[in-house]
């Protein structure tokens, strides 16, 4: 029997859930199960009792329905209806509760305890204790299999409970279990208050540590940045190192990034090195002697505000016999700025450090992530990411970390998938229910098939007269296309032979057109036109060519008498001679009568 992923119903309540699945228990049938062949009195099955104590003290992984199977002993409906009940419900849970496998399976193992219980008391063996403790095990979702301190107390936690179903077994009684539910949530509870101190003790200490991270990491990158590649007095590089790095250091502790403090002290540590290395202070002598009667007290003033207390006398010694030196036009001895080999590691990205928007980092605060698949992935809890370091701070949970990741490894992490984001968890509770109900609806469904055959009889008369009904539809359908299609044809054909005939016409205009052009343009100075009567009350008028502007392809024509009555510009005179409105004398009788027969055939179409 295979279970339905969606019901037609609602998932039930709780309070129904009893009543369902009793009935489920005795009235379900479920294919190739040993069901007897008739109603077995109460002392004919066996006692499974021992059988199901033994699988459980083994720590078997199998169902229980392949358990009974497995053995030549008689069955009674309930024991096997027990049995599947049991294992549909661990079954579900194993794929939906969103524990760890490993946890998940040690729990399904329950399925022996259950399938006795049921047998026993029906709804009754689900206590509401032992489903309260079962739903409280969603505190466990960050469980993994890594062999810490805090896994092994889950473990060990669990020894106990096979230790408590074993004696429920044996006693008869479910109270061993119940205890042991009660005992679970209690000390959860003092766990928990234990948790809550021990994650603020934790955020404290790691906010310190990225602090002083971040402090150590940016004064490395400024130094390292400024070092780079120098040669310089080894008094200038003792300063830096031995008083001018902590002083940067201080600074972003203190102030961070922004501050006065920090822009004067990275401008003096860029002097020093100015001063030390004579390829770049001797270009500019001038400016040798300006900084080195500054950099002095500028030292000492940044050295003051920021540590609170004057800089030792000496300090500065080696930095003024270097200047001194320099000003005398001296080059002193050059050792390699920063250290050799990787005794002085640096990144410059520190010196660019920005915190991701907090509308990134909202969404992913205080959500269960999950890496690896299987038995072997891991569970981290994203409990805070660290503003000073930009850096992710990993629990189990309860206030025990387990590791730090960099924003960015971690965003490329969810990119590529090896960082999931854990979904949610599916408590106990709501398995049972959706079971129950998916089980409830097997069990309606199976009720249905019981109906007459009068009724069955109708149903198949019923669906094949819809069977016609339908074909006869789809045949009118058919018949509706076809029409349709015929009729689609014709309009198409139509629509070409429209087409055909404006592409025709738009030739003839294009050569009428051209023939207009041809005849304007051979109308010389002199020459004779007639300009058709508009109107009944108007007559032709004859006009003569006096002027024609090229630049401005115009011509002008007169009457008789020498006065200007109309100008034409060439494109105009060619619309009105394929109109007829105007007429050239003078010309070809052929050629007016090429041109009339165009014309004619273009009024013709349009009309």
């Amino acid at each position: 029997m295979q279970q339905s992923t969606q019901n037609k119903r609602e998932v039930l309540p709780r309070k129904r859930v009893a009543e369902k699945m009793a009935d489920v228990l005795s009235g379900i049938r479920v294919p190739d199960l040993p069901y007897p062949a008739q109603k077995l009195s109460p002392d004919a099955a066996s006692d499974w009792g021992p059988l199901l104590l033994s699988c459980w003290t083994e720590q078997r992984d199998e169902p229980v329905t392949r358990v009974i199977r497995s053995v030549s002993l008689t069955w009674s409906v309930r024991q096997i209806n027990s049995a599947y009940v049991a294992d549909r419900i661990m079954g579900v849970f194993l794929k939906t509760s969103g524990l760890h496998p490993e946890l998940a399976r040690r729990i399904a193992r329950l399925r022996f305890f259950f399938a006795w219980r049921m047998n026993l008391d029906g709804a009754g063996a689900l206590h509401e204790t032992l489903i309260g403790w079962l739903d409280s095990l969603q505190d466990c979702r960050g469980w993994s299999a890594s062999g810490g301190r805090s896994d092994r107390a889950l473990v060990d936690q669990l020894d106990a409970l096979t230790i408590a179903v074993s004696g429920s077994f044996e006693s008869g009684d479910i109270e061993p279990v119940l205890a042991f539910c009660r005992q679970w949530q209690e000390d959860a509870a003092r766990r928990e208050q234990q948790n809550d101190r021990l994650r603020q003790r934790l955020l404290a200490t790691e906010q310190g540590a990225a602090r002083q991270r971040r402090a150590e990491q940016t004064a490395r990158a400024l130094v390292g940045r400024a070092l780079q590649n120098r040669e310089l007095p080894q008094p200038v590089v003792s300063f830096i190192f031995d008083h001018w790095f902590g002083l940067l250091k201080q600074i972003v502790w203190e102030e961070g990034t922004d501050g006065d403090n920090w822009r004067h002290a990275s401008k003096l540590l860029e002097w020093l090195v100015w001063i030390g290395d004579p390829g770049l202070s001797d270009r500019d002598r001038n400016r040798l002697y300006t900084v080195g009667e500054q950099i002095g007290d500028r030292i000492t003033d940044v050295w003051n505000r920021v540590e609170k207390k004057p800089l030792g006398e000496k300090a500065l010694e080696g930095v003024q016999a270097v200047m001194v030196a320099r000003l005398r036009g001296e080059t002193p001895d050059l050792v390699s700025a920063l250290p050799p080999g990787d005794r002085f590691s640096w990144n410059a990205a520190w010196l660019t450090f920005a915190m991701p928007a907090e509308e990134d980092v909202a969404p992913l605060k205080g959500k269960w992530f999950v890496e690896g698949k299987g038995e072997g992935e891991q569970r981290r809890f994203f409990f805070e990411l660290l503003p000073d370091t930009c850096e992710v701070l990993w629990t189990n949970g309860a206030g025990v970390k387990l590791g730090l990741l960099h924003w960015g490894r971690f965003m490329a992490g969810l990119e590529s998938g090896t960082l999931r984001l854990l979904p949610p968890l599916k408590p106990f509770g709501e398995v049972l229910a959706e079971t129950i109900t998916s089980l409830s609806v097997v069990l309606d469904r199976q009720k249905l098939q019981r109906e007459t055959a009068a009724k069955e009889a109708k149903a198949r008369a019923e669906s094949l007269r819809r069977e016609k009904a339908e074909a006869q539809r789809l045949r009118q359908e058919e018949e509706s296309a076809r029409q349709a299609e015929i009729a689609r044809r014709k309009e198409a054909a139509e629509a070409q032979r429209q087409a055909d005939e404006e592409a025709e016409q738009e030739r003839l205009l294009r050569e009428s057109e051209a023939a207009a052009l041809e005849l304007v343009d051979g109308i010389k100075l002199g020459g004779w036109i007639v300009e058709e009567a508009g109107s009944k009350h108007k007559d032709a008028v004859r006009l003569k060519l006096a002027v024609r502007i090229n630049a401005s392809r115009k011509l002008v024509f007169v009457d008789r008498l020498g006065l200007n009555r109309r100008e034409f510009l060439v494109d105009e005179l060619v619309r009105e001679i394929v109109a007829g409105r105007v007429r050239v004398l003078g010309t070809s009788a052929e050629f007016d009568e090429t041109l009339s027969r165009v014309v004619g055939r273009i009024r013709v179409g349009r009309n």
